[in-house]
């Protein structure tokens, strides 16, 4: 599991964010709707957008307002108890908002705490248990379709912006890092079979995505529960293996971006493939921390100073790669000679995108129970040293790209400029290319050359081509 900072969504998913699903006239007289509030990570977002596109298909309409709704769904984050605290303020807008609440997600998986909270709630139900979602719906809303009016699109009912969408390709987690409860919550791996990967993935460039963004717990394990077992796409067997996968997702002609990469071996074989331009050359690989001692706390694999090889070696052959990742200060037993180490590591690895979150307590988790808690005093203090260090390099390496020609994905387009996309940066964790001149004939989707004329701390600028 990959301990990025939950991107939290405290409102409700308006109908702007529901693409096509959610633009026609309105919903026909007597037609139940359901309001949707989703939180968290972008798996979680992938659970949202199959519960909508479910509740669609079955009749519903989905509002985008509380007073609008019969019934409104909360998808909460459980991840940290920071993510816990903002799911339960939600659940409690939403029940004073409109009263009849639905739970799930993965704080659903503590249905004690959140009925102790919120004793008003309708049901709760944990995360990815979509048929459960479904009874509770029904029984709060009975369903009233017609089959004559209430369709859905083929690509069903995405949260994001019509050009790209995430690609959920497996579910839960093997691994059992101490700072992390997600295998309790979302279970073992268990990983959907290539050939349906791909044919959805085919559906959603049919429908006009021109960037696919693959997401997991662990993306690098991708198979290993089925032992990489073979499915048929396009008349021939496709093994789930994220080699095989990404050559295959490689040849629909659309970005396909690798998120939650752990760094195993067989990783390396994917870089040829992003030489070769079938996947974009960026790898978000969840670090957490460079110090052996630190890892071996955290139960994380230990072997930094070979990982600063393989990096340099991926380099070699992908020069124009980028590499994310996150880091956890202030771990348990964390001392300043490691978080030393973590700053020299960082200096020397030269990542280009960094985030950086402060250890917290996790109910469940088995690092509350080790010794030497880090002050949180020192925590914010090793967290401003680190992000001091992380921005310099960040800086520095945007600023050696003025003057270069990049490819770039149109995200918005507005009167003041366009908003643009690197293959170097993912949608709203990463920085982003403007367009302040000459952007009046672009829209949404469109992808560019730009030649990059200055440069920020995270951000770039620049004039099309």
């Amino acid at each position: 599991m990959t301990a990025n900072p939950p991107n939290l969504r405290p409102d409700l998913v308006s109908a702007a964010r529901l693409g096509e699903a959610a633009s026609d006239s309105g919903p026909r007289p007597g037609q139940p709707r359901i309001g949707m509030v989703s939180l968290g990570c972008p798996k979680a977002l992938v659970d949202s957008e199959r519960i909508l596109t479910r509740l669609r298909a079955e009749g519903y309409a989905i509002s985008p307002d509380y007073a609008g709704a019969d019934a409104v769904v909360v998808n909460t984050c459980g991840f940290l108890d920071s993510a816990r605290a903002e799911s339960l303020a939600a659940i409690g807008e939403a029940l004073r908002e409109n009263g009849r609440v639905i739970v799930t997600g993965c704080l659903g998986a503590e249905a004690d705490t959140i009925r102790a909270a919120h004793p008003g709630v309708l049901a709760v139900t944990g995360p990815h248990q979509y048929e459960q979602v479904l009874e509770a719906v029904h029984d709060a809303v009975p369903p009233a379709p017609d089959p004559k009016i209430d369709l859905i699109p083929p690509q069903a009912v995405r949260l994001t912006p019509r050009h790209y969408a995430y690609l959920k390709i497996s579910e839960g987690c093997n691994h059992g890092c101490r700072f992390c409860i997600i295998p309790q919550m979302r279970g073992k791996l268990v990983s959907r079979p290539a050939g349906a990967v791909l044919r959805e993935a085919e559906r959603l460039v049919a429908a006009g995505v021109k960037e696919m963004l693959v997401i997991s717990q662990d993306t690098s394990a991708y198979g290993v529960d089925i032992r990489h077992e073979a499915s048929p796409w396009r008349g021939e067997q496709w093994r789930a293996q994220i080699t095989d996968l990404a050559r295959g997702l490689g040849s629909l002609g659309a970005w396909v971006r690798l998120h939650y990469v752990y760094p195993y071996p067989h990783v390396d074989r994917l870089i040829p493939l992003m030489a070769e331009g079938l996947v974009l050359p960026y790898l978000d690989i969840p670090f957490q921390h460079a110090a052996p001692s630190v890892l071996r706390a955290m139960r994380r694999p230990a072997n930094q100073a070979k990982v600063l090889e393989r990096i340099g070696k991926w380099r070699e052959i992908c020069p124009e790669i980028t590499l994310r990742s996150t880091f956890i200060v202030g771990f348990p037993g964390e001392r300043e000679a490691d978080f030393d180490y973590l700053l020299a590591w960082l200096e020397e690895a030269q990542l280009d995108r960094v985030g950086c979150f402060k250890y917290e307590n996790v109910a469940g988790a088995a690092a509350n129970d080790l010794p030497d808690h880090v002050p949180e005093e020192v925590k914010q203090e090793r967290w401003d040293r680190f992000m001091a260090v992380s921005q310099r390099i960040s800086e520095a390496k945007l600023a050696a790209k003025v003057g270069s020609r990049l490819e770039a994905i149109v995200d918005e387009v507005d009167g003041d400029g366009a908003t643009c996309r690197t293959k170097g940066d993912a949608p709203e964790i990463d920085g982003n290319l403007f367009i302040d001149r000459g952007f009046e004939g672009l829209a949404p989707g469109d992808i560019v050359t730009v030649e990059v004329d200055e440069a920020g701390e995270y951000d770039l600028w620049g004039r099309l081509v």
